[in-house]
């Protein structure tokens, strides 16, 4: 399906000689620099790039919602003919909200958790098309359900707490249609969303994109998004465009060698096809922009130990309190009959939706979360059965890598002091010895012992994250459970960290739980996959067999999710996209069915619907 591009000779967007610079020190920094695009109605523009590469900041001077004290914005940005730089702050209000939507990545920032959805949608419309309250409403009922929020009578009134991510999502962009924009700018829309749920928001935009002929400038990291959504495509690396032209030409015929790096090092699903191993990522190299090959490591795990860590039947239930006395009316279901087994040195990957019950299941098995039943063996314990001096004991062989490293690291401790923390807390070795460990630890993960007296707001995302891996391994475990913890950084930084990881499982023999709803990531740094719904594995075997060779309906949908890097994909719709995930919450007097699984091959097995 190609989409039509109305009035092509009249950009809806047009930028020129775009600079923007920030006061640092005393002295303007340019950080965006002579950059030149257009936008026309009913086509996609996307900017592409690493953190650091100007992506934002360019969306943000456009909407000129930089801080003028510490910064400077020159050249020309015209929206429909009009330049917006030297428009009032009076008149660019005006502007925002009316002639340019914006998505942003994180929209539970962005709505405010004190006002209804629909509160929040109406303001809009009052302010900026002068409608009434109750006009307003009816407006925003037509928006929610063009959005495909289900059952909108009811969920207008709801907060954004009660929203899933991937409703919030639509939210937003119900928020930002709501005064028929001209241009929407989306930046980073999808970053932080589960693959089926990201298909359903690139899905909804190019719909609704078609139905306004409106202009869509994408701001992403994510080659394979690009491919699905974008006409026209601009790389962007240390705030200058090193390349632009038609998606398709840039995909098939890349000119510049940081272009063809970000297409070399994304994980391509399926690539991995007949391998039972890892492979490392390509890593782009930080100061050419070129992609460098990855190396090897080990693909067979010694299956003839017993396993590291034995789960049985594990279930996890937490109590839902309502009605006027605040009495137990349902419980959560979150983790549901659950049993996997874990070898030294292997990765098993748990993989699906938010939702379905992966990161509790990684909890309960650390006792962060207390299990409702089942057994859990590690390293020769009975981990539900422990009292808290053995528990303690027991966070010597189990340790956890956190989605944002940032909140995991005390702000008010030096990063040296935080990976010394956990041996002198065991008691392991005295404060001197400790140190030295964390400054050996730092450079293991590649980071510099000189780095230990500065704290964590000094480093960037991917070096957080390597300190979060340090203090991790301070303890010498022989589980590593790591939940969602490369899913937020940039391709480069991602294929850093996941080939850290697997040097260090082929060094020191780790087993990891890998947590994730990345598919493509996964299939590159996992043994085994362990695909979960509702709280139950539907499907759990061999890697390459769950991924060439998938037999539930659910792995299934997820696989065809993924978005692909291939441009002739763009105008597909996803079967199926509308289905939000099942509520997990039960009657007090709810039974969960007794699953059984079938095998498929050799070890691996599918639960029998029904």
């Amino acid at each position: 399906m190609t989409q039509t591009v109305a009035n092509a000779n009249a950009p809806v967007l047009r930028v020129e000689g775009l600079t923007t610079s920030f006061r640092i020190d005393g002295r303007w920094t340019p950080v965006v620099r002579d950059l030149s695009f257009e936008v026309r109605a009913g086509e996609t523009m996307a900017i592409v790039g690493e953190s650091g590469s100007g992506k934002s900041v360019t969306s943000l001077s456009i909407m000129r919602l930089l801080a003028a004290r510490s910064s400077r914005i020159e050249g020309s940005v015209q929206l429909a003919g009009r330049e917006l730089t030297t428009l009032s702050d009076k008149e660019m209000v005006s502007v925002r909200g009316r002639d340019i939507g914006m998505i942003f990545q994180e929209p539970m920032t962005s709505l405010n958790p004190i006002f209804t959805v629909g509160r929040q949608i109406s303001e809009s419309l009052v302010r900026h098309r002068n409608l009434s309250q109750r006009e307003a409403r009816a407006e925003t009922l037509r928006l929610l359900d063009r959005v495909r929020i289900p059952d909108a009578q009811s969920r207008i009134d709801a907060y954004p707490h009660q929203f899933s991510g991937g409703m919030r999502q639509r939210v937003m962009i119900a928020m930002a249609l709501a005064s028929k924009p001209k241009l929407l700018i989306a930046d980073e829309p999808t970053t932080a969303l589960d693959v089926t749920i990201q298909g359903q928001i690139l899905d909804l935009i190019k719909d609704l994109q078609a139905e306004e002929t409106m202009g869509v400038l994408f701001i992403t990291h994510d080659m394979g998004v690009v491919a699905e959504i974008a006409d026209r495509t601009l790389v962007m690396r240390r705030g200058v465009a090193v390349e632009q032209g038609e998606t398709a030409e840039i995909f098939h015929h890349a000119r510049h060698p940081y272009t063809r790096a970000l297409l070399a090092a994304l994980p391509r699903l399926g690539e991995m096809r007949g391998t039972s191993g890892p492979r490392p990522l390509p890593i782009i190299d930080p100061d050419t922009g070129v992609a460098m090959p990855s190396g090897s490591v080990s693909e067979t795990v010694d299956k003839s130990q017993s396993p590291i860590l034995a789960v049985r039947d594990l279930v996890t239930r937490f109590p839902v309190f309502g009605g006027i006395f605040g009495q137990q009316v349902g419980t959560v279901h979150a983790v549901e009959g659950v049993s996997f087994e874990l070898a030294q040195g292997e990765t098993l990957a748990l993989v699906g939706e938010s939702g379905c019950g992966k990161s509790t299941t990684g909890r309960s098995v650390a006792r962060l979360i207390q299990p409702t039943s089942g057994f859990v063996g590690l390293d020769g314990y009975d981990v539900l059965r422990l009292k808290p001096l053995d528990l303690r004991r027991l966070r010597r062989s189990v340790q956890m890598i956190f989605q944002d490293p940032f909140s995991s690291l005390n702000p008010r401790m030096t990063v040296g002091a935080s990976v010394a923390e956990p041996i002198t807390t065991h008691k392991l070795a005295g404060s001197r010895e400790a140190r030295d460990k964390a400054a050996d630890l730092l450079e293991r993960v590649g980071l510099h012992a000189s780095m230990m007296n500065r704290y964590p707001h000094e480093f960037s995302g991917g070096q957080r994250q390597r300190i979060a891996i340090a203090r991790a391994l301070a303890l010498d475990p022989k589980v590593i459970i790591a939940d969602e913890s490369v899913s937020a950084l940039d391709v480069s930084i991602k294929a850093q960290v996941c080939n850290l990881l697997m040097e260090l499982q082929e060094s020191l023999k780790i087993a990891f739980l890998f947590i994730s709803h990345d598919m493509a990531i996964v299939e590159r740094i996992s043994h085994r996959v362990a695909v979960m719904y509702l709280g139950e594995i539907v499907e759990i075997g061999p890697r390459d067999a769950v991924f060439s060779n998938p037999q539930h309906p659910y792995t299934q949908r997820l696989l065809a999710a993924v978005p692909v890097a291939d441009p002739a994909r763009r105008g597909i719709r996803r079967d199926g996209g509308e289905r939000e995930l099942t509520s997990p919450i039960r009657p007090l007097d709810y039974v969960p069915p007794k699953r059984t699984y079938r095998t498929v091959g050799d070890r691996h097995f599918v639960q029998n619907e029904g």
